[in-house]
């Protein structure tokens, strides 16, 4: 981010005063920025914030111009929201803030465009670091407002895309090098297309706040003639970039996203990204003679020139951790936004189940399906006929506490094919597994490991003892709960402890073999006790309400039916042998004596079996600040011991969970 000298900034427009989510994180970046937020009048050293060249602004250049003080001028950077602030009063994701002028004026150089025209971009990293961010911008769909239906398919591929803007933006009243823009140049450009492509498709690209009626765009129905098609449906741009043979713009961002797409756009004004040699511009701009890669531009105005924001951790960020975050709210967006019908459901559960899936459009809790809305099930209860369901479980970086005890969730999936330990079938974590990693991802998978590892992670994340083992090849054996679902759908011959415990003994005589209990069993929760002395009769140890992690770094394999135990085993480097089916068998991890099932033919390696099972397939809800969140914020609670509130009824969601078999109402 461009480094700015500290000190306070002097405003004059509500903008930046008022009380809503927009103006609190304006305020909040420019006080990470250096620049707190003040009123009065600033003296000839001080400075005076304006946003862009908004009405508003005029006040500030005003004060500005009699005090002598410095003007800086704000805008929103190019990665914002998932849709328009204008449109649902979302927060924007990072400023840019320039002490020279603004990125859509060029009859004066910015501070982007000084950056683009002098910084060497020598930097092999940095450079890599840009080609990774363009991949992953694509790979994701994503774009600075990115509330776009995955399920809207653009026009058959061959046309001549024209991207539409509203009318007075600031960006068109300050475009030009003369000053505005005339609104008629759109209608040239769209001759311009037609004459420059005869017989070929025009598709014109309505901007998204004139989606949503929140400012009328240039074009609309009387525009539309033979061969001419207007785009209003909320299609992602990159596939309409996709499909296009040409890209025709005045000065939209998204001829900056035509660019990172391999296009060499044709630009009617005079915006940030013209002039480098990438685009073919209508007239030269005077200024900007030097030749920039995508890479370059994308390095300037991406990485450096933002002041990039991470609301989870409420600090100044990267423009990858901004990424990771924008992300997992489009991801929560697209996934949700047709809202869902929650079945049998406890009532503990529902607030939890509002947060994580709520957000866009509130659940409904009821015992029937809506023909509108997908259904969500618990686990494997039974769904009802016809529904289209996706099955809600705990994710594998859960919680500080047991799930038993009523300790709300930090990761929960959504599963809907079918559920992560029912083998029987197929789910969509093994489709996550079996799929090509995205840019980025084993990279992203190797840091995700070494923190878990680092910070001692692991499901529940709960403090135990830590006993002296008795010195030789050690194995560990995991207790599980003996009626859990993983066991009834996927264990193989062996089905109890005290089964595994003999089996294991019985393949190992001379190992050192520890038994460590299932905490929800130890807690006296769930069924799968072992009497001591019959454990003793096969294990060495017994490692009651021992820390688990502490276990793993002290043991040289694992034998299991169905644990997650096996998992966090696998993340350690650590042998695990499997007497069942879990998720994390068949994948070439694991030392496979069950019944695996035979669709498991791909071999992701450690790093892709770790980015589908903790980052693509989970959902994470921030417990902090109640966003949707990516892994690396939910690591970041659960070291620090963050963990969600439990119910405060917390005897009367107990008595639910006993009579809840005998009454489904109640679930």
């Amino acid at each position: 981010m461009s480094a700015l000298p500290s000190g306070p900034a002097h405003v004059y427009s509500g903008g930046f005063l008022g009380g809503s989510a927009q103006a609190r994180t304006i305020r909040r970046i420019m006080t990470l920025a250096g620049l707190p937020v003040r009123l009065g009048w600033p003296g000839a050293q001080g400075r005076v914030a304006v946003w862009g060249h908004s009405p508003r602004a005029r006040r500030g250049a005003w004060v500005a111009e009699r005090s002598g003080a410095k003007i800086l001028r704000l805008e929103d950077a190019f990665l914002r929201s998932v849709f328009p602030g204008r449109v649902a009063g979302e927060a924007p994701l990072g400023l840019l803030i320039d002490e020279r002028g603004v990125h859509y004026d060029p009859t004066q150089p910015s501070d982007l465009e000084t950056l683009l025209a002098t910084h060497p971009f020598d930097d092999h990293a940095l450079i890599e670091r840009a080609r990774l961010g363009i991949a992953r911008l694509r790979a994701a769909q994503l774009s600075k407002y990115c509330g776009h239906d995955p399920d809207m398919p653009p026009p058959p591929p061959g046309y001549v895309l024209l991207i539409d803007q509203v009318r007075g933006d600031a960006s068109l009243r300050h475009g030009g090098l003369s000053g505005e823009i005339p609104a008629q140049l759109f209608q040239e450009m769209l001759i311009q297309a037609q004459l420059d492509h005869p017989g070929a498709r025009i598709v014109i690209k309505a901007h998204p706040e004139s989606r949503h009626g929140a400012r009328a765009g240039h074009f609309d129905a009387t525009d539309i003639t033979e061969g001419v098609s207007f785009s209003e449906d909320p299609v992602s741009p990159w596939e309409l970039l996709e499909g296009a043979i040409a890209v025709y713009t005045v000065s939209s961002q998204m001829g900056f996203e035509a660019i990172l797409a391999g296009h060499r756009p044709h630009v009617f004004g005079h915006p940030f990204y013209a002039g480098w040699g990438l685009t073919q511009d209508l007239e030269p701009h005077p200024r900007r003679g030097r030749r920039l890669t995508r890479a370059q531009l994308f390095a300037g105005a991406m990485l450096l020139y933002p002041h990039w924001y991470d609301p989870c951790r409420d600090a100044l960020c990267s423009y990858e951790q901004a990424f990771d975050h924008l992300e997992a709210q489009v991801r929560a967006w697209r996934e949700d936004r047709h809202g869902y019908v929650a079945h049998h459901m406890r009532a503990w559960k529902r607030p939890h189940l509002q947060g994580f899936f709520g957000r866009w459009k509130r659940l409904r809790f009821a015992p029937n399906p809506a023909p509108d809305r997908p259904s969500l099930i618990w686990g494997a209860a039974p769904a009802p006929a016809g529904a289209r369901v996706l099955r809600v479980e705990d994710g594998f970086l859960r919680s500080r506490g047991l799930g038993a005890a009523l300790t709300p969730p930090l990761s929960l999936v959504a599963d809907d094919l079918g559920l992560y330990y029912d083998p029987t079938r197929p789910s969509r974590l093994e489709a996550l597994i079996a799929a090509p990693l995205p840019p980025g991802g084993a990279a992203r998978a190797r840091r995700l490991i070494a923190g878990i590892r680092t910070a001692g992670l692991s499901k529940y994340n709960m403090a135990g003892t830590t006993p002296v083992l008795p010195a030789g090849h050690r194995i560990l054996v995991p207790g599980q709960v003996e009626d859990d679902a993983s066991i009834t759908l996927g264990a193989g011959s062996i089905r109890t402890n005290l089964a595994l415990l003999a089996e294991t003994r019985a393949r190992n005589p001379g190992a050192v073999v520890i038994y460590k209990p299932h905490p929800d069993v130890e807690a006296g929760l769930r069924p799968g006790a072992v009497a001591p002395d019959a454990a003793l009769r096969h294990a060495d140890l017994i490692a009651d309400r021992a820390d688990p992690v502490a276990l793993l770094d002290k043991v040289q394999e694992v034998w299991t039916m169905t644990s997650t135990f096996g998992f966090e085993a696998l993340l350690r480097e650590i042998d695990v042998t499997t007497f069942g089916a879990p998720f994390y068998a068949g994948w070439g991890l694991t030392r496979d004596l069950g019944p695996v099932p035979a669709r498991r033919t791909a071999r992701p390696g450690l790093e892709g079996f770790v980015h589908a099972a903790l980052i693509a397939y989970p959902r994470y809800l921030d417990p902090v600040t109640g966003l949707p969140c990516p892994v690396e914020v939910a690591i970041d609670r659960l070291a620090a011991g963050v963990s969600p509130r439990p119910p405060l009824l917390r005897v009367l969601a107990k008595a639910q969970g006993v009579v809840a078999p005998h009454m489904p109402f109640w679930r």
